[in-house]
């Protein structure tokens, strides 16, 4: 049995199809086909079920999945291992975080990174809970769910959920706006999935209000094109884009709307203390990002 196999599993899993999944792990098509049914063969048991183009797991293949990710991720705990034993560092890191966290957190943090910091590489993680996360790979993850052990937890500073308002709109220059006051005009809000979402619903819950209307968006920055075109305030934690200006939004006259993210790492991780370290630089990079702006 072959780890490189394993990960074709996972792979064609993943992305529903041969194609797709030959695409991710750069092989051929047929080689990949070939090598998955001598990997059926080897466990005596058929891992999918085959029709009209697409690979779907079998009952067989989803009770193994779970235990195959758990064997690579071991396998991958041991590399790093045997890594900080040859060289005393962590060689390369793995980030998720859900799409907007990457684009305005992330990717800024990364471009901080010194030359001894590891390689660095990111996928999103928007559906999957930490330790999903976990077990497709990651070393650190961002999320807005507290995670439990055996996850390690470093709490980021909040970032603010905003109103975006076009220039030549009556609030702007505005720093922030009373929640009531908000819910009184046409808003553009993400689907119920999005944290920024999340935290408005759970402000309106609490007040007792709904906005006098809502157009949803796929995500911030439709958000922020269709504010900027006049169609609504936007109510993004994006950052700001197409000129817009951002308003903080007031529940009272000491607390806004906005996003706790927590940054997690498996303690039984083979470098979690650098994990920690991490965890603790790119808290100290919120802070400083945004408290130097102008939100």
């Amino acid at each position: 049995m072959d780890l490189h196999t394993l990960r074709y599993l996972v792979a064609v899993a993943d992305a529903g199809t041969v194609s797709a999944a030959a695409e991710v792990v750069r092989v051929t098509q047929p080689s990949l086909s070939r090598q998955l049914r001598g990997l059926e063969r080897d466990l005596g048991v058929a891992l999918f079920e085959r029709g009209h183009g697409r690979l779907t797991l079998s009952p067989a293949g989803r009770q193994l999945l779970p235990r195959v990710r758990d064997l690579l991720a071991r396998a991958d705990d041991l590399r790093t291992a045997a890594a900080l034993e040859a060289h005393g560092r962590l060689e390369r890191i793995t980030i998720a975080a859900p799409t907007t966290t990457l684009t305005d957190v992330v990717s800024p943090f990364l471009a901080t990174l010194r030359p001894d910091d590891p390689v660095p590489a990111v996928f999103e993680s928007d559906a999957l809970t930490p330790a999903d996360a976990r077990r497709r790979g990651a070393d650190l993850v961002l999320t807005t769910m507290r995670p439990r052990p055996p996850f390690g937890v470093h709490s980021l500073p909040p970032l603010p959920v905003l109103a975006y308002v076009p220039a030549g709109h009556p609030w702007h220059g505005r720093p922030s706006v009373p929640l009531a006051e908000l819910l009184d005009e046409e808003l553009i809000g993400l689907p119920p999935g999005h944290s920024a979402r999340r935290v408005l619903d759970a402000a309106m819950v609490t007040a007792g209000a709904t906005p006098a209307a809502l157009l949803e968006a796929s995500n911030g920055t439709v958000a922020q094109a269709l504010a900027a075109a006049g169609r609504g305030i936007a109510v993004v934690s994006d950052d700001p884009r197409f000129g817009l200006h951002a308003i903080r939004i007031a529940l009272d006259e000491r607390t806004f709307l906005e996003v706790r993210l927590h940054c997690a790492w498996d303690r039984a991780h083979p470098a979690a203390g650098l994990l920690e370290g991490m965890a603790h630089r790119l808290g100290v990079f919120v802070t400083e990002r945004y408290s130097s702006s102008s939100f």
